[in-house]
This record gives C-alpha cells, sequence and structure tokens, in this order.
C-alpha cells in the first residue's frame, strides 16, 4: 500500500510513517479527489490532513498519524494517531490522487523498500489507497517515472496486501487492465496484490 516514486517517498518518512467521504478536523464530510487527469498535490497543513484522511474508511483515518515530508525529506507529523495507522497525503512526484494509510507491518514493507532490503516474509502488511494510485512502473519498485514509450499506471480505489511472500497463482503479473486485481512488482522481494475496490 508500492512504491515507485511514491513508495519511495512513503519508505522515507517510515524511516524517519470505499470512502467517499473523508474528515477534516472539524469532523467535517468532503468528497475524495477523484481521478481526472494530472493533480495538484496539497499544500497547507489543512488540505494535506484531508488528503490523506482520504485514503481510508473514515473507521481508520480518523484515528490514524498523517504525516508528510519536507522539501529537504525530513518527516513531519502534522498529526498525532491512536490506532497505528500512518496515511500520508498525495504525492508532488505523480501526476495521479495518490494519499495512502498503512498499517504496523505496511509500514515495515515500505521501510525495506526504501532501504533496498528484503521486506518481511512472516508479517502481512494491509494498505488503502481509496483515492486510488499512480505509478511510474509495474515492474520497477525504484522507477520514479515511465520507461520511454510507457505511461503511468493508474489505478483506481484499491487496497493492497503487503509482504505475503511469491505466491499470487491466478492472478495477472501485468497492469494491462488496473479495474480487476493484480500483482504490483512481481518478481521482486516487494511484489504485492492489489485489489481493487470500484
Amino acid at each position: 500500500m508500492r512504491m515507485k516514486s511514491r513508495l519511495l517517498t512513503v519508505g522515507l518518512f517510515a524511516m524517519a510513517f470505499t470512502a467517499n467521504s473523508l474528515a477534516t478536523p472539524g469532523d467535517v464530510q468532503a468528497t475524495a479527489p477523484k481521478m481526472a487527469g494530472p493533480m495538484k498535490a496539497p499544500t497547507t497543513e489543512p488540505d494535506m490532513i484531508k488528503s490523506a484522511m482520504s485514503a481510508a474508511p473514515l473507521a481508520i483515518a480518523q484515528g490514524a498519524t498523517i504525516v508528510t515530508m519536507d522539501d529537504k525529506m525530513n518527516m513531519k507529523t502534522l498529526r498525532a494517531g491512536t490506532n497505528g495507522w500512518t496515511c500520508l497525503p498525495d504525492m508532488p512526484t505523480t501526476p495521479g490522487a495518490d494519499p495512502m494509510c498503512l498499517d504496523k507491518y505496511g509500514m515495515e514493507w515500505a521501510h525495506a523498500l526504501m532501504a533496498h532490503q528484503n521486506p518481511p516474509t512472516d508479517k502481512m502488511g494491509f494498505g488503502y489507497m481509496l483515492a486510488g494510485g499512480s505509478d511510474a512502473s509495474n515492474t520497477d519498485p525504484f522507477a520514479t517515472k515511465p520507461a520511454p514509450g510507457g505511461r503511468w499506471v493508474d489505478t483506481g480505489p484499491h487496497v493492497m496486501v503487503l509482504n505475503i511472500g511469491t505466491k499470487f497463482d491466478g492472478y495477472p503479473t501485468t497492469a494491462a487492465n488496473t479495474k480487476v486485481p493484480y500483482v504490483m512488482f512481481p518478481g521482486t522481494p516487494y511484489a504485492h496484490l492489489m485489489l481493487p475496490v470500484r
């Protein structure tokens, strides 16, 4: 819950991190961002919190720690949480909306990705990306932009199952159709299952 340029940023904050609604600090309901072409990443703390919370169901998002990275890649906690989940807002390095929320073991997976180490195989992690995701590659965990002639891999609202080894029998290993479950980063230690929810 990936991470191309997106998960590279997730890994950095980890080292130092079907919702139509999200909660703001005043518990006001709002509509989650839709993937309709390039998105402008949030720049104010209230908008970052709102963006981060759009990644998960309200029951998860309202108790999650919200973090972001500054321009020097230092982690900044925007809001302390209480439920063991960590959410981050849309990334400025990708064209689509891609806030995410990860549980404890999902964070361990992200940390391993950033450190170029093998993630744990005995601690299943879980991540929400209910506002969608935009990835530079389905095969290269460290890609920051699509290969020449390639395109961004846009996936609608989905969840990610992480740290489940390499047994993905029956699931496509390409992102040719992101409307069905598929494997992200097949053949690498960071392979994980992408499960669209709409």
